[in-house]
């Protein structure tokens, strides 16, 4: 009867140990999967091309979506790129843009949505941390993959 009380008493110890971890663990979770943090990782997925690269940087987006996106692509064509909709919760779907600027050249936008991560009255949904991370790292590595491969060319 010791040995049980011993043990229930260490793991009580042990969990309450954990908890402040936990809970601190999912606090920098949130502030890291955030409405502004979202925000910035839209504004970072923008890029300018000139006439002489905007064809390469085009294909790239298009591989770039391909590697990244839950889903297939549906649609491509010389101003924009589309992924189906995802039909499970959690799943990531990306489009891009591709629009001419005066003068040549064009800006390129990809952007992101994830089935499940907003709930009713745009609350954050069951899937929000998963989907908010896929999304932040896709569209915050889009400039970056775009610059290594085109310098690669």
């Amino acid at each position: 009867m010791k040995k049980i009380t011993a043990f229930a008493l260490v793991a009580f110890a042990l969990s309450a140990c954990s908890s402040p971890e936990k809970q601190a663990q999912r606090a920098q979770q949130q502030i890291l999967h955030s409405e502004p943090n979202l925000a910035a990782a839209q504004r970072a997925a923008v890029i300018d091309c000139t006439p002489a690269n905007c064809d390469a940087a085009w294909a790239l987006t298009k591989r770039y979506i391909q590697q990244h996106s839950d889903t297939h692509i549906t649609h491509a064509d010389a101003v924009a790129i589309d992924t189906d909709v995802p039909d499970d919760s959690g799943k990531a779907a990306f489009s891009a843009t591709r629009a001419q600027k005066s003068g040549g050249g064009a800006t390129l936008t990809l952007f992101a949505q994830c089935r499940g991560m907003y709930g009713p009255d745009s609350a954050k949904g069951s899937d929000y941390d998963e989907c908010a991370e896929k999304i932040l790292t896709t569209q915050n590595g889009y400039v970056p993959f775009l610059m290594s491969h085109a310098s690669q060319q």
